[in-house]
């Protein structure tokens, strides 16, 4: 008799953006003549940057020719956008080899398929609140995960101490939900532990080019020590709006080794064997994203999504309402008015102001009374969406 993986039914019934989903459209269908404005999950709203559109476009010319159509790439990238983001981490200070990164369709996917390489019986630490990825991929996977407490005693930035127990440990910074950042001497803490532990890092800088403050790091290997207990993630879903493009890349450095074996070997064997590889078209318009007119147009769109979360912390200082995230990031995490719990606030605004955003609690038992906004809208609708939070929360 065939037999499942029963570590599913150890899952929640839904992931946290489909039940979200699926209340807003009950209550859209309920009532339709409602504007309803968006501020739940970190979707894009403005269009490619003009030089990403114009490198696909020829890309797309390059595959109508026989002597520029390009059939199956390698697995871990073509070297034409390894090159461009090991020159990106340079223009930083930041030396990583070609053959350090690996191309893929999503930071996601290569969060849960890492743990391909990784053993079920380690210890997995995650903060709560926690981007739920990293969670359900650990059950899927049947491995016991420990939680460190994120709050507003510390600032939902979570140090560890001499109790703490972990062989597999996910940071992201800036954080998804939270919007918290670590600064340097905060992720040197981890970074020291990992290595003192013989644990490794798991490090998702999805947003690292939200970071305007240039003393925080936008880069695991900025710290000391971390080529040897550290893999980064990053995606050019937030930084160049491909949401919808999909592209990423993986950062597995050489000296990151266990049991004997390199990681980097490992993940290479693993793409190898499981991945055929990003589409030529879409690589091509990821390496213009690091092209001179790329970088210029990218850092127009998120100095927009900048000016959202301005308006956003701008309405919850006149309200007096506890926030942290907003300046260094594209998510506002924020007390719940009134006491109130996540799921409760969500249904009052969107009932109250036609508002979409995500309980906290949805994150993580310390999500509990928390909610998050995002800045990826427009203008006007950030504005208008403000407006009415305002109006609606305003005491007199």
């Amino acid at each position: 008799m065939t037999k499942i993986n029963k570590n599913y039914l150890d899952l929640k019934e839904n992931y946290l953006f489909y039940d979200v989903a699926c209340k807003v459209k009950k209550y859209s269908a309920e009532n339709p003549d409602k504007n309803i404005i968006r501020l739940g999950i970190g979707d894009v709203t403005l269009p490619l940057a003009p030089a990403v559109i114009s490198a696909l476009h020829s890309a797309v010319d390059d595959m109508s020719r026989a002597e520029t159509f390009k059939g199956y790439g390698a697995e871990q990238g073509y070297g034409f956008l390894k090159d461009a983001i090991v020159s990106y981490y340079a223009d930083r200070n930041i030396a990583i080899k070609a053959d350090e990164v690996f191309i893929s369709d999503g930071a996601k996917s290569d969060i849960g398929n890492i743990l391909d390489i990784f053993g079920k019986d380690n210890v997995v630490l995650v903060p709560d609140p926690v981007y739920p990825v990293y969670v359900d991929t650990n059950i899927m996977d049947g491995r016991k995960i420990k939680y460190i407490s994120a709050n507003t005693e510390n600032n939902f930035l979570p140090l560890p101490d001499e109790n703490t127990e972990a062989d597999i440990i996910y940071i992201c910074t800036p954080n998804n939900p939270t919007g918290a950042v670590y600064n340097k001497d905060q992720l040197k803490v981890w970074v020291d532990f990992a290595n003192s532990k013989n644990a490794v890092i798991l490090f998702d800088a999805a947003y690292e080019a939200f970071v305007s403050d240039p003393s925080l790091p936008r880069s695991i290997f900025e710290i000391e020590g971390a080529r040897t207990c550290a893999i980064e993630f990053c995606s050019f879903s937030k930084t160049a709006g491909f949401t919808g493009t999909r592209c990423a890349y993986t950062i597995v450095p050489e000296e990151l080794s266990f049991d004997g074996t390199k990681l980097n070997g490992m993940w290479l064997r693993r793409q190898t064997t499981k991945f055929n590889g990003v589409s030529y078209i879409v690589q091509t318009g990821a390496a213009a994203v690091f092209t001179k007119d790329g970088m210029k147009q990218i850092k127009e769109n998120i100095n927009y999504y900048r000016e959202n979360a301005k308006t956003i912390t701008d309405t919850l200082d006149r309200l007096g309402i506890w926030y942290c995230g907003g300046v260094n990031s594209p998510y506002i995490w924020f007390k719940c008015p009134d006491n109130m719990g996540s799921w409760e606030f969500f249904d009052k605004l969107l009932s109250e102001a036609n508002v979409v955003g995500t309980p906290g609690e949805g994150f993580g038992e310390n999500g509990k009374g928390f909610f998050r906004l995002t800045s990826f809208s427009s203008h006007e609708n950030t504005v208008e969406a403000m407006r009415r939070f305002e109006k609606l929360f305003k005491k007199d």
